[in-house]
């Protein structure tokens, strides 16, 4: 029994001992081809039209959510008479955004507000300078805009403001791999072969069953990662008042 009870442990403790696993790029694309029914991909048209498949799941990851590992905390110093600034052009969407004043134990961030263009364009003077406390953002073509209100007054001012960037470009290479966490990796060879599929005629009959997998992946992981920070709804019992108090009326 002794020997036994032994052999279960060691066998129990050999392991890698190691978490890193991950794929390169041309991993990626030869497990795409493989799902899809179409062998390894070997010629350089394989390998191009793959790298172009990836770089466009990476527009749709940006269009399906915000993806959390391309979220940054990013500051602009404003210029004192400049309302309009252009972002990063690998700005996807801005989160939140406060105004930052002081520096070391004095620092304050101060929350603004967002408006939308009929908030902005209602304003009657938009050239009004003081500490902004409003914010209007434009998602141009090029990159996006932001615009404060009132017009900052002096140069001590600070936009702090987290955003989404855009997913890194593919780039084929054995020591390059995708701009993704590694739980990400199910979802993105999914992706990539229902892609592949959809480009090659022999590869059709698999194309409903590899979406469905795609989708399946795209769930779990979308799911995986998300915000776990406390949420809490407290109700307002004022609605309730007012209905109560409406209905003695009557």
């Amino acid at each position: 029994v002794w020997i036994s009870l032994v052999y279960i442990e060691s066998f129990k403790m050999a392991t890698s001992g190691t978490s890193t696993f991950n794929l390169d790029i041309d991993e990626i694309i030869d497990e795409a081809f493989e799902r899809a029914g179409l062998g390894r991909a070997y010629s350089g048209n394989d390998f191009k039209t793959a790298k172009r498949s990836l770089n466009l799941l990476s527009q749709e990851f940006s269009n399906r959510g915000v993806n959390l590992w391309t979220v940054e905390d990013t500051t602009l110093s404003l210029t004192s008479g400049t309302a309009t600034y252009t972002l990063p052009s690998d700005t996807v969407a801005v989160l939140d955004y406060a105004i930052r004043t002081g520096t070391g134990t004095s620092q304050v961030d101060t929350t603004i507000a967002r408006m939308h263009v009929g908030d902005y364009a209602s304003l009657s003077s938009k050239n009004k300078q003081g500490r902004p406390t409003q914010i209007y953002i434009e998602r141009l073509r090029d990159a996006p805009e932001v615009t404060l209100y009132p017009v900052p007054n002096n140069n001590t001012y600070t936009l702090v403001y987290y955003r989404v960037r855009r997913i890194q470009d593919t780039v084929n290479g054995s020591i390059t791999q995708y701009d993704a966490p590694t739980r990400f990796l199910p979802a993105i060879v999914a992706g990539l072969s229902y892609h592949i599929a959809l480009k090659h005629p022999d590869a059709m009959p698999r194309v409903p069953m590899l979406k469905q997998m795609y989708e399946e992946e795209w769930q779990l992981a979308a799911t995986e990662d998300r915000d776990r920070s406390t949420f809490k709804i407290s109700p307002s019992t004022l609605y309730g008042r007012e209905l109560l108090g409406l209905a003695n009326t009557h």
